[in-house]
């Protein structure tokens, strides 16, 4: 009886090692499975499986067995999402699942952690209903289960003493996580950046908690944008001239970042580096990984102000204003147009949320670019479409202030400086000034649609009048341009938009309604 025992035993591992083969061929053989001889039945504690060359970490999205139910060589136990894609974790043998360990959801999972326990009989199973695993224990125990590395460790050991000298570059907080360039975050952590608005984790500037540097989910939402972007630029200091970097400034709070100095210019052998302020730094980013991530398309239309103008001289005559007043601008009523628009067109003042639904705002927050160059911002002006032409009008000759304020100025207070570093749910763009005539803005992740407004001129149009005699006629005109995320609004929604837009501006009592 003893020697079939033992002949049974043999059986049963060589057939388990054929797996472990299978399993290496296949790219996955770091899944680490455990076996334990104990006081429970015969059983295999199966890890968190490698499924790439470059995962140390997933998670399981769902399960596609239970505890109880058996399975064969080639069938699907689980799906791991990785740092890529989300994969199938097959079994390369028949068994029984005895116990869940790791079930389904957000929480990462680092490879080699068990996740399940398999058995080869049915009657097995209830033994395991109260099964817990030590992970330190199981961790030592998958150690040896690989006798290469052993063999190696020798050669890899012998260039650590020259570790200290590289130590200083890797303990700086803003490096991001990375693996041979390249960001390695959770899938989770990649939602959660789009839906704050963050954009794409590679061009932030996070540092990830997470096995072997990887950025996580809470990475995310611990992340400060000001304070990375404060760190932008004193690296920008120390890197040009090791002089100047005792006086690179620290981290300050997101309302004061915008009026923080960008440090001198660099000169080289033939050319200037000009370093970039945090908030143009910041803006940058974002601007870049939405022009990557967002499947752009542009309308364009050509709308008449002559309407819209009479009533702006009309309402600024009935306001009496001072000498130094401004008044109600042509901006400030194209603005109030955008907004009335969004509430006829509601399904552009969206934003694509994790590419499973679109998310529609109640109120319509307008992004306004202000400035040029070093000092060029955009801030948020909320909720336009509830406010009146006057509040808009305050509102948007405080922000241009404080955007052009002097940075030798020391009024800079959170009340001053609201509106800044904010996302809104459209973006306005009117580069009229500087005379161009149209112009395709990109659409800032997360919103849906951007409009650049181009310069105001004299046109000859047709005559539509019936009773004129004259066949043309001259007008004022203006050419608007909308960039779209075909993701959230697709052409036939973009058209009506930039319909809706054109009636408020030709018929612009609508706008006082």
């Amino acid at each position: 009886m003893a020697t079939s025992l033992a002949r049974s035993l043999l059986t049963r591992a060589a057939r388990r090692s054929t797996a472990s083969l299978s399993i290496a061929n296949h790219n996955i053989a770091n899944h680490n499975i455990l076996r334990w001889f104990s006081s429970y039945p015969p059983h295999e504690v199966v890890g968190m499986p490698s499924l790439s060359p470059t995962m140390e970490s997933g998670t399981i999205s769902s399960w596609n067995v239970s505890e109880g139910d058996s399975f064969g060589a080639g069938d699907v136990l689980c799906s791991v999402e990785t740092d890529k894609a989300t994969v199938d974790f097959e079994a390369q043998d028949d068994g029984i699942v005895a116990k869940i360990i790791a079930e389904a959801g957000p929480r990462e999972i680092a490879c080699g952690t068990p996740i399940m326990v398999t058995v080869e009989e049915a009657a097995s199973v209830a033994a395991f209903k109260d099964f817990a695993v030590d992970v330190g224990a199981a961790a030592a125990a998958a150690a040896p289960a690989n006798p290469s590395p052993p063999a190696e460790a020798p050669v890899a050991a012998a260039p650590t003493p020259a570790a200290p000298a590289a130590a200083p570059p890797a303990t700086t907080p803003a490096a991001p996580s990375s693996s041979l360039g390249r960001v390695v975050a959770s899938p989770r952590a990649h939602t959660l950046a789009k839906q704050k608005g963050y954009g794409e984790i590679s061009a932030l500037r996070i540092v990830g908690t997470g096995p072997g540097g990887r950025i996580i989910a809470q990475d995310v939402l611990d992340y400060d944008p000001s304070s990375a972007a404060a760190v932008v630029a004193s690296e920008s200091v120390a890197a040009p001239s090791t002089v100047a970097a005792p006086s690179a400034a620290p981290a300050v709070p997101a309302a004061q970042t915008k009026s923080a100095p960008p440090p001198p210019p660099t000169r080289g052998p033939g050319y200037v580096d000009h370093a970039l302020p945090p908030h143009a730094a910041e803006l940058a980013s974002r601007l870049h990984a939405s022009k990557r991530n967002v499947p752009h398309y542009y309308l364009t239309i050509d709308v008449a102000l002559d309407r819209l103008l009479a009533l702006r001289s009309e309402l600024n005559s009935t306001l009496k204003l001072d000498g130094d007043a401004s008044g109600i601008s042509v901006n400030d009523l194209l603005l109030k147009a955008a907004a009335a628009a969004m509430k006829t067109i509601p399904a552009a003042n969206a934003s694509w949320m994790d590419d499973s639904f679109v998310r529609v705002y109640d109120s319509v927050d307008i992004n306004v670019v202000v400035g040029s160059g070093s000092t060029l911002y955009s801030p948020v002006i909320k909720d336009v479409g509830k406010k009146g032409l006057m509040a808009v009008s305050r509102e948007f000759s405080r922000l241009s202030s404080v955007a052009n304020r002097s940075d030798d100025d020391d009024d800079d207070d959170d009340a001053a400086s609201e509106g800044f570093g904010e996302v809104g749910t459209f973006t306005v763009v009117n580069l009229g000034m500087f005379g161009i005539k149209s112009c395709a803005p990109i659409v800032r992740e997360p919103q849906a649609c951007a409009l650049a407004l181009g310069a105001i001129e004299n046109r000859i149009v047709p005559n539509d009048g019936g009773d004129e005699e004259e066949i043309y006629r001259e007008s004022v005109m203006m050419t608007a341009t909308l960039s779209c995320d075909h993701r959230v609004v697709d052409g036939a929604v973009g058209a009506q938009w930039l319909a809706a837009f054109k009636n408020h501006v030709e018929n612009p009592v609508t706008l006082l309604l």
